[in-house]
């Protein structure tokens, strides 16, 4: 039964964030909402426990395609990061920045980047691409990632600036969601083919990421490694999608914060010392 404990925190954890905003926001969504986002996840790693092979699939589908469409098209809710600067600007705890404070900003602590690994939208798409293990070196683009952050924090601001009527610029917000979504995609899916690697756009354009690595340093749930166990074989480096060094337990390890608990390590690991 100790295997299960994980999966439990996990939901329990969702489920005290649903029901702490529906009794003080007094709205069911967020009772239903936080509660199929926790139980998607917990899903899959119920799941992966089980031994399915596309147990991480689950959960980037049934969560990624919710936030996607559903929120997103249907509801008209920008929940990209410039959704998140226009709910700040406007002083209102609502949509976007409920969902950054508890999967980008706060949630990290706890289950550092598993966001990306279980419930983004954009990576639901490009993990289907073939290059799931990077053919080459890592590239120091990691400077591009602030630049995409202060290029959405500069458009929104300029929204504001520019007088715009509070249904205008709720239109925009829509159409900048859609045309945000195509090029993200676009670019993802580009990256992923030059440089032979699907998470190329996770590492070197996704904004979200200033605030993700920050909190992930500090995170409650890692990949650690058991030295009595690893014989040093170096496949988990190999299979390592973002190309993390986990036989190093110290916060410093190589691209540490870049681990979105894939457990691509754990599987292929032949010791069993992760």
């Amino acid at each position: 039964m100790k295997k299960y404990i994980l999966p439990a925190v996990i939901f329990a954890a969702f489920e005290a964030v649903a029901v702490t905003l529906w009794l003080t926001k007094h709205e069911l969504f967020y009772l239903l909402n936080f509660s199929y986002i926790g139980g998607s996840i917990a899903l899959a790693m119920l799941l992966y426990i089980r031994k399915y092979p596309h147990a991480r699939r689950v959960a980037q589908l049934l969560v990624g395609l919710y936030m996607l469409v559903y929120l997103g098209l249907i509801k008209n809710e920008n929940m990209q990061i410039e959704g998140f600067w226009f709910y700040l600007f406007n002083g209102v705890s609502e949509a976007a920045v409920i969902h950054y404070a508890v999967a980008k900003i706060f949630g990290p602590l706890l289950f550092g980047r598993g966001w990306c690994g279980y419930a983004c939208w954009t990576a639901m798409v490009l993990d289907f691409l073939p290059w799931k293990v990077p053919a080459n070196p890592r590239k120091k683009w990691d400077w591009i990632p602030y630049v995409t952050f202060t290029a959405s924090l500069v458009f929104v601001a300029a929204l504001f600036l520019s007088g715009l009527a509070k249904d205008e610029l709720k239109n925009v917000m829509f159409w900048a969601f859609i045309i945000g979504n195509v090029l993200y995609y676009a670019v993802g899916i580009l990256l992923a083919w030059a440089l032979k690697d699907n998470r190329a756009f996770c590492k070197y354009v996704c904004p979200v990421t200033v605030f993700l690595k920050p909190m992930s340093y500090f995170s409650v749930m890692r990949v650690t490694c058991d030295k009595e166990k690893c014989v040093s074989c170096g496949k988990c480096k190999r299979v390592c999608p973002m190309d993390v060094d986990v036989t190093d337990n110290s916060r410093r390890r190589k691209n540490g914060t870049d681990c979105i608990l894939c457990m691509e390590c754990v599987k292929n690991c032949p010791k069993k010392a992760l």
